[in-house]
């Protein structure tokens, strides 16, 4: 890519990404938040934390070693952190410093 490319795209990206972040509110200015804008706003979350799970455990082989130790371990310390601090972010952080510690065989 040329520095003219490569600066257009970035310029591309930041407009699609703040557009996303305004324009619900350019819609919803003054009005009342309509239910199944709130009903989204409740359930996606968890939703998209659930495809998280699946994408990240799609390639696991329980019939070859290390027969999904490390994953499960990553997948516990993650239920664990949110059970106890209910912070998503530091959920899946921690169970992903876990995972990858394990891996690389720090742990």
């Amino acid at each position: 890519m040329t520095l003219t490319e490569q600066i257009l795209t970035v310029v591309t990206l930041v407009v699609a990404t703040a557009s996303t972040r305004f324009v619900p509110f350019l819609i919803f200015r003054g009005k009342k938040t309509p239910g199944y804008i709130q009903y989204l706003s409740q359930v996606l979350p968890a939703a998209v934390f659930g495809m998280l799970v699946v994408y990240c455990l799609r390639n696991v082989d329980v019939m070859a070693a290390p027969f999904g130790v490390p994953e499960a371990i990553g997948v516990l310390v993650t239920a664990l952190l949110h059970v106890w601090k209910r912070q998503m972010m530091i959920s899946i952080l921690g169970g992903t410093l876990t995972y990858m510690l394990i891996v690389q065989n720090i742990l």
